[in-house]
């Protein structure tokens, strides 16, 4: 498989997303009652969606037609313009701003889209048809979305949806076409990996709020420290498994990698919002028990899933392993809603299993 690059305007791109996850992820702290509501979960997701998307759709240009050229800058740099209206419209209070977020995400797909139908007029046979493909049917979800903006009330969001909605099934339904030209799978891998690690400094960055200097004690430390090693349990357990565990010459459209990251990205994020709340004790001991282990389980699959289609055979784990990991999960769940313990040991029950995990899947 012919090697290719990251660039730095990749890179840079990556960080714009940044602010855009954050702003998602902060819909999460909205506790009422002792509890997240159901609407501000639903928000989080219709956030976080289009987020991903976005990203995932001009990666994805850029794995199979990208060039470092002038033309190629241009079109991200117009991007980038988009995900700043876009992420300055990222709000729960959705309706003021949706003319604003209609527009940058309309922009960023619209601009992708043209993309496809620029380059196929410079490329031939199976990727030329590719790439006509998917700039022709991108267009079906880019013109449902725009036409929410005739609608009020709920109808607006779910015209917007359906649209974002087909708009991610068009690789899905067009795969049969894709895999004539298979995605760059080391590529895929790598920035799908550095949009990830974006995540793990959120959680980082979960951390730093809960070690505050006027809560220096030691309880805010040793919480502090608990979380810390969960997050580099997670995270040696997937850059090692990404590293050393996954063969990267691969032919494929992608599309594990593709659509598991969505679970992967968005459990982190529940996961970071998670460390927050159980410091800040703003929520029932019953909620977030429920929240954090369901956020664990959407990880350790989602990873699990992504992991075992690309591992050397000799490393893919067993049904037994699935097993294992899963009862350690149940056992500490049926434990703690057995006996309330305080929310640093849930912390700590968390980091064991993801030490295990790690220590199972990467040796």
């Amino acid at each position: 498989m012919e090697e290719k690059k990251v660039t730095w305007l990749e890179l840079f791109y990556d960080l714009l997303f940044v602010a855009a996850v954050g702003t998602a992820t902060h819909a999460l702290l909205h506790v009422e009652k002792g509890s997240i509501h159901p609407e501000y979960l639903l928000k989080f997701a219709l956030m976080f969606i289009p987020i991903w998307w976005s990203w995932t759709g001009q990666t994805l240009f850029n794995n199979r037609f990208g060039q470092d050229l002038l033309n190629q800058r241009i079109f991200m740099i117009l991007q980038m313009l988009f995900v700043l209206i876009m992420t300055s419209s990222l709000s729960i209070d959705f309706d003021q701003y949706y003319l604003s977020f209609l527009i940058g995400y309309i922009g960023l797909r619209a601009l992708t889209a043209i993309q496809y139908l620029v380059v196929q007029n410079s490329e031939a046979g199976d990727k030329k048809r590719v790439a006509l493909f998917l700039g022709k049917y991108f267009w079906i979800g880019v013109i449902i979305s725009c036409l929410s903006i005739f609608f009020d009330s709920w109808i607006r969001y779910a015209v917007l949806y359906i649209g974002i909605l087909v708009d991610i099934l068009v690789p899905i339904l067009g795969r049969k076409c894709l895999e004539k030209i298979p995605t760059n799978t080391a590529h895929l891998l790598e920035r799908f990996g550095l949009l990830t690690l974006i995540l793990f400094g959120e959680s980082v960055v979960s951390t730093l709020f809960v070690l505050q200097p006027q809560k220096g004690n030691w309880n805010s430390i040793s919480f502090s420290i608990i979380s810390f090693i969960l997050i580099i349990s997670m995270w040696w357990q997937y850059f090692d498994n990404l590293e050393k565990k996954v063969n990267k010459s691969i032919q494929s459209t992608g599309q594990t990698v593709i659509y598991g990251h969505l679970f992967i990205l968005m459990s982190l994020s529940m996961i970071a919002a998670s460390i927050k709340l159980m410091f800040l004790h703003e929520v029932h001991y019953s909620f977030i028990l429920y929240f954090v282990f369901i956020s664990a389980i959407l990880y350790f699959i989602a990873t699990t899933v992504v992991f075992h289609r690309y591992r050397y055979e000799q490393h893919r784990l067993k049904i037994y392993h699935l097993g294992l990991f899963l009862g350690i999960l149940a056992t500490f769940f049926v434990i703690d809603l057995i006996m309330v313990v305080p929310n640093i040991v849930i912390i700590g029950e968390l980091t064991v299993f993801f030490i295990i995990y790690a220590k199972l899947t990467t040796t």
